[in-house]
């Protein structure tokens, strides 16, 4: 029989709870010791309990200077993130519309070689492309919602109008009936003059 599926949420009871975090804890230190023997990487876990106590594993026993390298590469990567949006405001601000934007990324594209552009080159292309997907799909957004409120509108003045040729139609319909009834003589003089006739006789 296998192994029962257990349901990832908050374990409720305390003592079990307790159990599953000490098991759970062994295991993934274990698993962090095993891919840095076999992949030859450098591995940092920091585990902090509800308690507050810390548990930590570093594969190169020195979990500060994992984390110094960490920083620094965190800081690394916001310094070329910030160059990188600095010098597309710089470059691309003269830009109105998006189709001038599109036409300076294909140009860039047929004029240099792929192969021999650098990271930065790249994230700059992918963030351009990215900025005139933007654009697009935005200036679709807003044509297919300008689009679906003028059928609206069109389909409202329509129905105005349908109920409006109903009652003039109507209106018609009682006008005619009316008139055919006042061109008819009425009964009772017609009876009355008949009677006339019979007593003079």
């Amino acid at each position: 029989m296998g192994r029962r599926k257990v349901e990832i949420k908050r374990i409720q009871d305390k003592n079990c709870r307790q159990v599953a975090f000490c098991k759970r804890r062994k295991g993934l230190l274990k698993k962090a010791k095993e891919i840095s023997i076999l992949c030859d990487v450098d591995v940092a876990v920091v585990i902090i309990s509800n308690r507050g106590r810390l548990h930590e594993f570093s594969s190169n026993n020195s979990l500060s200077g994992m984390l110094q390298r960490y920083e620094s590469h965190v800081d690394a990567e916001k310094e070329i993130n910030a160059e990188i949006q600095v010098a597309e405001h710089s470059k691309y601000s003269g830009f109105t519309t998006m189709g001038e934007l599109l036409q300076t990324t294909e140009r860039q594209l047929e004029e240099t070689n792929a192969d021999g552009l650098t990271v930065t080159d790249l994230i700059h292309l992918e963030n351009e492309l990215q900025t005139a997907l933007i654009q697009v799909r935005s200036r679709k957004t807003h044509l297919m919602l300008e689009c679906a409120k003028d059928l609206h509108e069109k389909e409202k003045l329509l129905q105005e109008e349908k109920k409006h040729l109903e009652d003039n139609i109507v209106s018609i319909k009682k006008n005619t009936k009316v008139d055919e009834m006042s061109d008819l003589p009425a009964p009772h003089i017609i009876c009355g003059q008949q009677r006339v006739t019979l007593n003079f006789l």
